[in-house]
């Protein structure tokens, strides 16, 4: 039964882990396409992606996380979240997923804190959700490390 202070989630495989990100952030999902590479960028951030107009940076959550240093491309999706940060010339950004992401429900009751696993780059907290293990990204963060990148390659 949800209450009032349940919010929708979303629950997204990535290559050794998992996110979970608000529902409200989630702009689209879609097939994965060879990115436009950007010149001199650590392997995390896989190039850019067209989408709606927009160039979107394409990153590897697992790869800026350390949860490995490869994923598979072949049926991979990608999530496409608005920024939060207020860059104006960057106000998406996509991240690469293993299978289609899945809606949830998040309530106090059911979500718990895991102080005890190291947070690796990107990671805001460690979470599990209906014995679920999960990663809360600092998207601020992920927003913040994609722009300095760009900014140096333009």
């Amino acid at each position: 039964m949800s209450t009032s202070n349940d919010i929708r989630g979303v629950m997204i495989g990535v290559t050794g882990g998992r996110l979970l990100l608000p529902n409200a952030t989630v702009a689209e999902v879609i097939t994965f396409a060879l990115p436009e590479q950007v010149p001199d960028a650590p392997n995390w951030l896989i190039g850019r992606i067209r989408w709606r107009g927009w160039r979107v940076p394409l990153i590897s959550y697992a790869r800026m996380a350390g949860l490995a240093e490869t994923e598979g491309e072949l049926g991979a999706k990608v999530v496409v979240l608005k920024a939060l940060g207020g860059n104006q010339r960057h106000s998406y950004f996509a991240i690469l997923t293993q299978g289609f992401p899945r809606l949830v429900t998040v309530s106090d009751n059911l979500l718990e804190t895991d102080e005890e696993t190291a947070l690796p780059e990107g990671a805001l907290m460690s979470v599990t959700l209906r014995d679920e293990h999960a990663f809360i990204p600092d998207l601020n963060r992920i927003e913040s490390l994609i722009v300095q990148v760009l900014e140096q390659a333009a």
